[in-house]
């Protein structure tokens, strides 16, 4: 399952997309099933008028840090925040 959100970027001045989740079930992994999950979100956030995708992963999670980093993505040198309420 992913699930892309869609939204403005004032910093790049169009559209841009947040890969929200991607889950794939441990037993279904190493299937090309997470290659084909991205595949589809690039396609529907370049068909939407998206300039990028961001998504945020935990830093200790080293398994899908390599595979979004094959996949294309880059760490970036924004920090995330939170604030739960």
């Amino acid at each position: 399952m992913v699930s892309i959100l869609f939204t403005v970027s004032t910093a790049e001045g169009g559209r841009a997309a947040w890969l929200e989740d991607m889950v794939v079930h441990p037993s279904r992994r190493g299937q090309g099933i997470g290659e084909r999950l991205i595949n589809e979100a690039k396609s529907g956030a370049l068909a939407a008028g998206c300039s990028r995708i961001t998504l945020l992963t935990d830093a200790m999670n080293s398994p899908a840090l390599q595979f979004y980093e094959k996949a294309g993505f880059s760490r970036s040198q924004m920090v995330p925040l939170r604030l739960k309420l």
